[in-house]
């Protein structure tokens, strides 16, 4: 990725000494403010709103006084200035992770509204002092999208009862102490909420030694604990698009788990004891401050899934195509590595195999595109 300005408005060597502009871009109802060098070119704009939108910077579309601005022209040359206010339309399937991402929802489905003084036939056929049983017959504490700032605390009466709980896009603020009393609780899903790290009880969390998925993509989350290596029964851990600075080495005790996203994150390096999570099948890291995977990944015999693209990545581990037999997904879009490196690396064939078997109907299709490993690297 070229160099430019980051998020926190910091510009970075290749604009000696220009002063830096912030710009608004629109998109999907809500207004993100981007601060960077004037000199920074449109192109370089993209890569800065990737971790705000999700949508690649090869679909997205920013327009300005009517007016689409083009990849590699200058700020200063489309005359943007302080103040501007920018349309970011982005292009369908071109996206990352869990598609774009868009407001939250104001008002909540109403087979789901959480309000006593709630009308329409669906309140009348479901009222609302009978959904702590409704809970309790089908185990799935549904509140989506139900303008929530704390979980209601009827949640704790079901008790091991419950086995999934989606409190997905509301306000939540903190996941308290109670949460042990679901003891049965095998899915956690707390997307998109207001959640700071103190917010949190792990102390609670931990006991749930059911559980086997857990969801906070979306939040204001800065670490992990190291008590998070107590959910040993963990198969897919989501914690995209927060703040972390990576994750904890107790992640080696995790050896049960099979997907981990963390893209849209601040992560720099990679703990080597990710070795002993022999389970992983799928691992996105897409979109954070990685320049390299340290050399025991190439442990990760069952991996058939690895994304990496927009990061500062070089090189890869040296054995990665030798040892991760089943690796057919490469995703290093936005790095500096080549096809021309990876066809240097051991074992490169024989991935190149797999990739082109599992992608055959979308490289067919592709005929006559820039790319020649559409899938990963650059060609370039």
């Amino acid at each position: 990725m070229e160099s430019g300005s980051t998020l926190d408005g910091t510009s970075e060597p290749n604009n000696s000494n220009a002063t830096t502009i912030t710009v608004t871009v629109k998109f999907g109802g809500t207004t993100i403010p981007i601060s960077i060098s004037p000199n920074s070119t449109i192109k370089e704009l993209k890569s800065l709103l990737l971790p705000a939108t999700n949508v690649l910077p090869r679909g997205q579309k920013l327009i300005f006084k009517g007016k689409v601005l083009e990849d590699p022209v200058t700020l200063i040359a489309s005359k943007l200035v302080n103040g501007s206010k920018i349309m970011l339309v982005a292009s369908q399937g071109l996206y990352q992770g869990d598609g774009p991402v868009l407001k939250k929802a104001q008002v909540a489905p109403r087979s789901r509204k959480d309000s006593q003084s709630g009308s329409g036939n669906d309140m009348g056929k479901v009222p609302v002092k009978n959904r702590l049983e409704r809970w309790k017959v089908t185990g799935v504490v549904a509140l989506a999208e139900c303008n929530l700032e704390a979980i209601p605390d009827e949640v704790w009466a079901c008790g091991p009862s419950a086995r999934v709980l989606d409190c997905n896009s509301n306000s939540i603020k903190d996941v308290p102490i109670e949460i042990a009393r679901l003891t049965g609780l095998e899915k956690l899903f707390i997307n998109a909420n207001d959640l700071l790290d103190r917010s949190i009880s792990w102390g609670g969390l931990t006991t749930l030694t059911h559980l086997t998925v857990l969801s906070l993509n979306q939040n204001c989350l800065t670490t992990l604990p190291s008590s998070l290596g107590s959910l040993t029964s963990l198969k897919e851990l989501h914690v995209s698009n927060n703040k972390l600075g990576g994750l904890p080495k107790e992640i080696a005790h995790l050896t049960k788990l099979e997907v981990l996203r963390a893209n849209n994150n601040r992560m720099s390096t990679i703990s080597e004891l990710i070795r002993n999570c022999h389970s992983l099948v799928e691992v996105d890291f897409s979109s954070n401050f990685l320049s390299e995977l340290p050399e025991t990944f190439g442990s990760l015999s069952n991996l058939k899934a690895l994304h990496l693209s927009n990061n500062g990545m070089k090189s890869l581990p040296s054995k990665l195509f030798k040892t991760c037999l089943q690796l057919s997904t490469l995703d290093l879009h936005n790095t500096e590595i080549t096809i021309d490196l990876l066809r240097q690396f051991e074992g490169w064939d024989s991935f190149d195999e797999r990739r082109r078997s599992k992608h055959q109907k979308q490289i067919d299709f592709r005929v006559g595109v820039s790319r020649d490993f559409d899938e990963g690297a650059d060609k370039n």
